[in-house]
């Protein structure tokens, strides 16, 4: 097993992350705050959707630049991993969040529930690189991403 490189690391610049996760965690924000009818819920239910996007997404780089270089080859012991650390990284994503909501407007997530937020994370990711196998990008199905 080689040790990760600069030339398998998955990089992306900084202001296209920031950008694409705000503007997703923006969206769930107006869903959710249009769906209640209750438009001042819009930016405390943004930041909380910003631990999914963002978090989400340094996750999913915390797999890629950091564990898979160290693991045998095998797709299934990637596969696995992989949903390992998405739950995983869910679960510390729900505490961060509930914790959050407590501070925010907002009716607090129970702690009790912990396991949705592993669930949640394995969904997105899924959902996300099922967007990205219909573009043709490197994805968690091909086995390439």
């Amino acid at each position: 097993m080689q040790p990760s490189t600069s030339a398998n690391q998955a990089e992306e610049p900084l202001w296209r992350t920031l950008a694409r996760n705000v503007a997703l965690a923006a969206g769930v924000g107006v869903v959710i705050a249009l769906q209640r009818h209750r438009l001042r819920l819009l930016l405390p239910i943004a930041a909380l959707a910003l631990w999914f996007s963002l978090g989400g997404h340094y996750v999913e780089l915390a797999f890629l630049n950091g564990l898979r270089a160290r693991i045998s080859q095998g797709r299934l012991i990637h596969v696995g991993l992989r949903l390992v650390v998405w739950f995983a990284g869910g679960v510390v994503l729900y505490v961060l969040m509930a914790a959050s909501a407590r501070v925010l407007p907002l009716e607090a997530l129970p702690l009790r529930l912990w396991w949705y937020g592993g669930l949640l994370l394995i969904g997105v990711e899924l959902a996300v690189h099922g967007l990205l196998a219909m573009r043709g990008r490197p994805n968690f199905y091909s086995g390439h991403g």
